[in-house]
């Protein structure tokens, strides 16, 4: 498992990523999340720990563009649990059935995966990805050789 990257948060707002030197968008944070980078934020400032909040953050973000994932019922019953004697069971609920879910979206994909190798759909779905890998390549080719000109 890769280290733990370390990122700061200064007073101008800016993330910094210690492991690569360099300032970072929270779109950044939100792609190493995806890839599942383990990386921890803290305040430049107070050391304090504030991954909790650029979590949220980027949450906050994702919810207020496109379609949100939450509906004002399930934020309302969120805010109910805080502060609940059975907060610790709802958190753990929340976690095991994310797991959970995630778990099972890797299966589904192997499956269909293996459910499709070998199948004239699998031929003409490789078929289009080698197309349009030479369709990038030419692509780039051609605006390499106009800006070389």
């Amino acid at each position: 498992m890769p280290a733990e990257r370390l990122i700061k948060k200064y007073p101008n707002r800016r993330l910094y990523d210690t492991t690569e030197s360099r300032y970072i968008t929270l779109d950044e944070v939100r792609q190493m999340v995806l890839q599942e980078i383990p990386f921890k934020v803290v305040d430049r400032q107070s050391d304090e720990d504030i991954t909790r909040n650029i979590l949220l953050q980027i949450i906050m973000e994702q919810e207020s563009g496109g379609e949100p994932l939450f509906s004002a019922d399930v934020l309302s019953r969120f805010i109910r649990n805080y502060g609940e004697a059975a907060q610790s069971g709802f958190a753990e609920y929340l976690d095991t059935s994310l797991r959970f879910f995630s778990e099972q979206q890797k299966n589904i994909q192997e499956q269909m995966g293996k459910a499709l190798e070998g199948t004239p759909m699998d031929y003409w779905m490789k078929l289009g990805e080698q197309n349009m890998k030479i369709w990038g390549d030419m692509l780039s080719a051609s605006t390499t050789r106009k800006k070389e000109s």
